[in-house]
């Protein structure tokens, strides 16, 4: 008669191969990333810097800037996303920046480099704004305040990054634009030019800091780069083809070399 393994030896067995294939997994770790000195990339923002619908999510331009090496190899840097889906500048000031600046003695990340790309989703307050068709006047000067409070929105993520981590280099992208709505909704077109003069003017603030990366001019022309180009996509569809990822990263990457 053939006696059953004791179930207790049975788990016993399972749970030593398991801490066999942990310490495994823990030797195969590039003991760079252990070092004090690793760089320690921090992406804030939106549902672009999220790299939301890129296929895979991993194909996002934060996840290349890191997997490319843009701070240091990658072995040698530590990457953390914060960007969601939906956020809008207020949204990055009130939650993301507390969760970036966290003290070390509380385990938090402390980056020296972040990147930052917001303000797609208060542009996109003003589209649907101006989608419902209202008298010019409210128009504009709902325009004006969401322009202004956006400028403020993003005064303060610079301010308290900048004082809350000494010596960190911040990367702020400005907007591109998208040819079907401004097909759809005539002087969109002049909403980003507002935001994007809005940003420099921010950035420009923060010198030795923060530095300007024009994804506006990396995308003029373009054909491939948004998935309102494609079969079935919604008439707000603002997000990024890979191809699109790809241009935003060596946007990023090429000003992140010429900073000391």
């Amino acid at each position: 008669m053939r006696i059953a393994p004791d179930r207790s030896w049975r788990a016993l067995c399972l749970a030593g191969a398991m801490m066999i294939v942990g310490i495994g997994e823990v030797l195969a770790q590039p003991p760079q990333v252990l070092a004090g000195d690793a760089a320690r990339y921090l992406a804030l923002g939106d549902s672009i810097a999220a790299g939301f619908k890129a296929h895979p999510a991993t194909q996002g331009y934060a996840f290349l800037l890191y997997q490319g090496g843009a701070f240091d190899r990658p072995p040698h840097t530590l990457f953390n996303n914060l960007a969601a889906v939906g956020a809008t500048s207020e949204d990055v000031l009130l939650y993301q920046v507390p969760q970036a600046l966290i003290p070390a003695s509380e385990g938090g990340f402390q980056p020296h480099y972040v990147t930052l790309s917001v303000g797609g989703n208060d542009l996109a307050a003003i589209l649907r704004f101006a989608a419902t068709n209202p008298a010019p006047p409210d128009l504009q000067l709902f325009i004006a305040a969401t322009i202004a409070a956006y400028g403020q929105h993003l005064t303060g993520i610079l301010q308290q990054l900048s004082t809350g981590l000494p010596g960190v280099r911040i990367f702020v992208s400005n907007q591109y634009t998208i040819p079907e709505l401004e097909a759809a909704l005539p002087g969109s077109g002049e909403i980003v030019d507002a935001f994007n003069t809005t940003t420099a003017q921010v950035v420009a603030a923060f010198p030795g800091t923060a530095s300007l990366v024009d994804v506006y001019s990396a995308f003029l022309g373009r054909r491939g780069l948004l998935l309102i180009e494609r079969p079935g996509a919604g008439p707000f569809e603002a997000h990024l083809t890979n191809a699109g990822h790809r241009v935003i990263e060596k946007a990023f990457a090429d000003v992140i070399a010429l900073t000391p």
